[in-house]
């Protein structure tokens, strides 16, 4: 049994199909389907159940998956640690994040490519639930978000900064003189809200579970840049966590006053698993940064 043929036999049960498969792997199709003959003659077992519409897995295949994912995984891990252990730092770091830390990523980002020019960056923003599958998956080395209400138990969250929920207006809004900001004074005004599944779209629905205000909302949007840029250019107000805004010019934060508004920013690993010393040494420089730095700074003042 060999590696490529478990990596074969993965992607297939992950995509359920062998030419998306054998594209996502570069190699041809029947180069896959004969990997996978292969693993299937030495199992004596039948993988997969085949025919001119579909591809699944049988019970065998199912059985099979977890224990692949795990000597990958465990294979992965022995290269990763001997590279270690050469000191030379090379190879590939998976960074998830939430849209919200990608402001406040830049100068780590750019520092970390400086120092260690033979590690490649792959970074993923996503959903707080998408990039916690993706870390327990082992797709993603560490994940970057705002600590989750839900528990996930296979994951370690470490304090990076504490933040607050805020509303966000432009410069220019009514509302930039106030230092806070309660409910009842944003249902005066137009709103754009996160799309939900979006950490501050959670935590604000959290917060008024047993209040529903009457907002105007105009708007929904998935994507932080292009809302904040909308509120740049109009009277619009989003609601978003403090950190969203780091480094953005032309726009203000005003903490609103709700019991619990108090997000904690984190760095996410997969518990009792091997860390890579190219994600420890981002979360180094990442705590180190001023801009981690400026947000318990503000936090304490």
């Amino acid at each position: 049994m060999e590696l490529k043929q478990l990596n074969s036999f993965i992607k297939v049960a992950e995509l359920l199909n062998f030419s998306a498969a054998a594209k996502a792997l570069y190699i041809t199709q029947s180069t896959l389907s004969q990997q996978i003959q292969q693993l299937e003659q030495e199992l004596d077992v039948q993988l997969f159940q085949r025919n001119s519409h579909s591809v699944s897995l049988t019970e065998s295949g199912e059985e099979l998956l977890p224990l692949a994912l795990q000597a990958l995984h465990c294979a992965n891990t022995c290269k990763s640690r001997m590279n270690d252990l050469k000191a030379l730092l090379t190879g590939t770091l998976n960074i998830g994040a939430t849209h919200t830390f990608s402001p406040i990523l830049t100068d780590t980002l750019l520092n970390f490519m400086k120092l260690y020019p033979k590690v490649k960056l792959n970074i993923h923003y996503k959903s707080m639930e998408e990039l916690m599958n993706l870390l327990e998956k082992n797709k993603v080395d560490l994940v970057l978000a705002f600590k989750p209400s839900q528990e996930y138990r296979g994951v370690e969250s470490h304090l990076l900064f504490h933040n607050h929920l805020a509303a966000i207006v432009n410069n220019h809004h009514p509302l930039a003189s106030k230092s806070t900001v309660t409910l009842t004074e944003l249902e005066k005004y137009d709103i754009a809200l996160p799309a939900k599944g979006m950490q501050a779209r959670n935590t604000l629905e959290q917060l008024i579970a047993h209040y529903d205000p009457p907002f105007r909302v105009r708007l929904e949007l998935n994507e932080v840049h292009i809302l904040l840029k909308l509120i740049k250019q109009s009277n619009l107000v989003t609601i978003l966590s403090e950190a969203t805004i780091h480094d953005e010019q032309g726009i203000k934060a005003i903490p609103i006053e709700i019991p619990g508004s108090d997000m904690e920013g984190c760095v996410h690993l997969l518990k009792n698993n091997y860390h890579k010393r190219s994600a420890l040494e981002f979360i180094r420089l990442l705590s180190d940064s001023n801009a981690i730095r400026n947000r318990i700074r503000d936090w304490l003042i």
